[in-house]
């Protein structure tokens, strides 16, 4: 991680001035004289209390770290709708339950492979979650495919959906688009009807609106998930994703 010395010295500063006077200090109205005395003088301190800079770098990180959660907050409160009430993912896990877990996936993430059982893991240990997924194809080609492809398959059958999800998530080769297909019609879905289904405008439309969402939420990558107002870009265990629940439920009472 690299700062700058006047993020350092700022930080510094906080903790060499007195608490009445810290809020005070005010760089942008220095001379170039006292700018040089300021920085002479923290230097000689932070040499003779190296101790402070990693004092300082911990002051530093917390902000921006609690900067960073709030950013997503609002966020998450501006695209509520989008994010909660899209009206064409999948919603899964209890439809009433207190608390949504949101997954953003692509068939072809190692990660989002990995994350699968530790979600349906989540579902089972918690029953009061609602799950909501948002198809987000961002590996390829391929990977589209078969994110059309399983939009298509929610709007024509919801019922075998969950199935499908689960085995496009549990095969461990090269998902192809026309292994996807071939998935699918082992669910038991016809072939010709979701191929004209996955190439409509309607389910284009959704596509994209899906990745529409997913930039404005600075998403990069997959899995991505909402529980709650907290935003996680990443791969998370069972068990912090519970304590995320967890969390997120403690807020809201």
């Amino acid at each position: 991680m690299r700062f700058t010395l006047m993020s350092l010295a700022f930080a510094a500063a906080t903790l060499i001035a007195p608490a009445s006077h810290a809020a005070d200090l005010d760089f942008s109205n220095m001379s170039e004289s006292e700018r040089a005395a300021f920085r002479n003088e923290v230097r000689n301190y932070l040499l003779q209390n190296p101790e402070v800079i990693f004092d300082a770098i911990q002051i530093l990180e917390q902000r921006r770290n609690m900067a960073a959660q709030q950013a997503d907050r609002d966020l998450v409160a501006t695209h509520a709708e989008a994010i909660f009430n899209d009206g064409h993912s999948f919603v899964g896990g209890n439809p009433d339950g207190d608390i949504t877990l949101v997954e953003f996936l692509d068939y072809r993430c190692g990660f989002c492979k990995r994350a699968h059982p530790e979600v349906l893991e989540v579902l089972d240990r918690d029953p009061n979650v609602r799950l909501i997924v948002k198809e987000f194809p961002i590996l390829g080609p391929d990977s589209v495919a078969a994110g059309r492809m399983a939009l298509a398959a929610l709007d024509l059958d919801q019922s075998k959906y969950e199935e499908l999800n689960d085995a496009l998530m549990s095969y461990n080769g090269n998902l192809t688009e026309q292994v996807a297909y071939k998935i699918a019609s082992g669910v038991g879905y016809d072939i010709p009807e979701l191929k004209s289904r996955a190439g409509s405008p309607e389910i284009e439309a959704r596509l994209q609106s899906n990745y529409t969402l997913a930039q404005a939420l600075n998403l990069q990558g997959t899995p991505a998930f909402i529980i709650g107002n907290e935003v996680i870009r990443g791969y998370l265990p069972v068990d912090d994703l519970l304590s995320a629940i967890q969390d997120a439920r403690a807020e809201r009472s």
